[in-house]
């Protein structure tokens, strides 16, 4: 990231960094969702095959680590082993192809810090990953591994973008990055992870921790808000709409209504995510940005589910309450509106408040499309610390501390309306 700020600054164009999963990462770009991808990615030939690259801008190999307590020192003790690899990588497909030689398995993983915590802790003995990867996260004193071999002779790091595209962009890298070299700023980025001076004082401790990622972690709260109150927002009018239609005497509308919950409840949030932000835009040509992917989606998931809420709470309504008004003169929708819905929603609203608190917690998933809310950021934060199990306590917690917060708000509302 730094190498890409220097030579875009350098060549006179801004650039919006999108920190995602590997495989993820190479999907946006596919998918038009991002105009390149720099991340460690390896020049290979299958890979030229999908995408264009720059010109190498670094040498690396796969290196093995495993934990500091561990006696493997060789490829051959990892014989009946578990292995720990990050997908869609050089690594992943070395270990894959020396598995099948030596006899051990794979444990994948999207991001290097829970493929180090799942060696630490005993689940797999060793873990091969790019050597200046692994080299930072040792040297810097949070990742407990050590390494017990050299490199492997491996391919160059490029900057890709998809084939046939963005030809300016690449070019404007190549002159970007020979500049960095000329100047000496090259040397000078790389230096500044790799070349660690062991004896320099480090503070390591949990509040100065917490008092470092505290920032991007409120940031990314406040965007956990704002997606929790339109996806809220949306799908109670989807839920309502749907919940009516599912109540109607037109088969075509009960049908139509059904056929929106039983997609949305039938399958994965997650799933419906990347199919809104990938999907969608590799067919239609038009991006969608992460927050409002992840609208639509959660809106659209939420919505089912409160389509059931209120189809129940409006039958529990007695149907002698709509008898009574519409022989009082009123047509069925004033009846609905104002005296069969007042009273559902004192039914609903348990199921509601319920309904809410998960949505919140479901922004967690948007953090796979680059959506920089909590789970986001703090993923960025362990992305430089490797500290994950710290930065997940404090992600935790703040969860906590606003679905509590929300929970009795919620509560207060429904003893103030709902007398």
């Amino acid at each position: 990231m730094d190498l890409l700020r220097a030579i875009a600054a350098n060549q006179g164009f801004e650039v919006d960094i999108k920190p995602l999963g590997f495989d993820a990462a190479l999907a946006a770009v596919t998918a038009g969702q991002a105009d390149g991808v720099i991340a460690g990615m390896s020049i290979t030939d299958e890979r030229k095959k999908v995408f264009d690259f720059s010109d190498p801008y670094y040498q690396s190999g796969v290196q093995m680590a495993v934990a500091k307590d561990s006696d493997i020192t060789s490829y051959q003790d990892l014989k009946g082993q578990n292995v720990a690899v990050k997908t869609g990588t050089v690594g992943y497909d070395f270990a894959k192809q020396l598995g099948e030689e030596i006899g051990f398995t794979i444990n994948a993983f999207q991001d290097s810090a829970d493929m180090y915590n799942d060696v630490a802790t005993g689940n797999s003995a060793a873990t091969f990953e790019d050597a200046p990867v692994l080299q930072f996260g040792i040297a810097s004193g949070n990742v407990p591994l050590k390494v017990v071999t050299d490199p492997e002779p491996g391919a160059d790091y490029g900057f890709a973008v998809l084939k046939g595209h963005n030809a300016e962009l690449l070019q404007m890298f190549n002159d970007g990055l020979k500049n960095a070299k000329d100047t000496g700023a090259y040397q000078q980025i790389i230096d500044r992870y790799l070349a660690i001076d062991d004896t320099a004082p480090v503070d390591n401790s949990f509040w100065t921790l917490v008092k470092t990622s505290i920032g991007p972690l409120s940031q990314g709260l406040v965007l956990t808000l704002l997606a929790t109150a339109l996806a809220i927002l949306f799908a109670m009018i989807l839920g309502i709409v749907f919940g009516i239609l599912k109540l109607s005497t037109n088969p075509f509308l009960r049908f139509l209504a059904s056929a929106y919950v039983n997609i949305f409840r039938g399958t994965p949030v997650l799933v419906q995510a990347f199919f809104f932000y990938f999907g969608v835009p590799a067919v239609t040509g038009q991006p969608l940005d992460a927050l409002t992917a992840g609208v639509i989606t959660l809106s659209l998931n939420a919505g089912a589910y409160i389509t059931e809420i209120v189809r129940g709470g409006v039958q529990s309504v007695d149907p002698g309450q709509m008898e009574a008004s519409r022989s009082l003169g009123l047509g069925w929708a004033p009846s609905m509106r104002r005296v069969v819905m007042p009273q559902a929603f004192k039914i609903m609203t348990p199921n509601l408040i319920n309904q809410f608190i998960i949505t919140l917690k479901d922004t967690s998933l948007l953090s796979v499309l680059g959506f920089a809310e909590l789970t986001y950021q703090g993923r960025i934060v362990i992305a430089s610390t490797f500290r994950s199990f710290e930065i997940w306590i404090v992600v935790g917690v703040m969860y906590f501390i606003v679905i509590w917060l929300l929970t009795v708000l919620s509560n207060w509302v429904d003893r103030k309306f709902n007398k």
